[in-house]
């Protein structure tokens, strides 16, 4: 049992190493702006640069949804962050395959 444990977590190493690596074509710049997103109801990081993505988004029946790898995903109104600084141009959805969306800033207004 411990022996597959190990294995397992072994295995997995390597997976969350490549998951911490910035997005093709990241502008590192930008960086520290992702580094100071919070999340509204903790406070807490909302990721950095390696989790935060670049997404088209839209308004639908009093809810935003994100483009999230080729599907529409619903954003909690409380991953929502009040920033008007989003120096990026699109909207921002900073998510977890295993949490969902934690963060989401909306994109400038045009």
């Amino acid at each position: 049992m411990i022996r597959a444990l190990v294995t397992t977590a072994i295995l997995l190493i390597p997976a969350g190493t490549a998951a911490a690596r910035p997005p093709e074509k990241s502008d590192l710049k930008l960086g520290l702006w992702f580094e100071d997103l919070r999340q509204p109801t903790t406070d807490l990081p909302c990721c950095n640069i390696s989790d935060c993505r670049q997404t088209e988004s839209r308004f639908v029946a009093n809810h935003y949804e994100a483009l999230i790898e080729g599907h529409w995903v619903l954003v909690p109104p409380n991953a929502i962050v009040d920033r008007t600084d989003n120096p990026t141009g699109h909207a921002v959805a900073c998510w977890l395959p295993w949490g969902g969306i934690l963060c989401f800033v909306k994109a400038p207004e045009s």
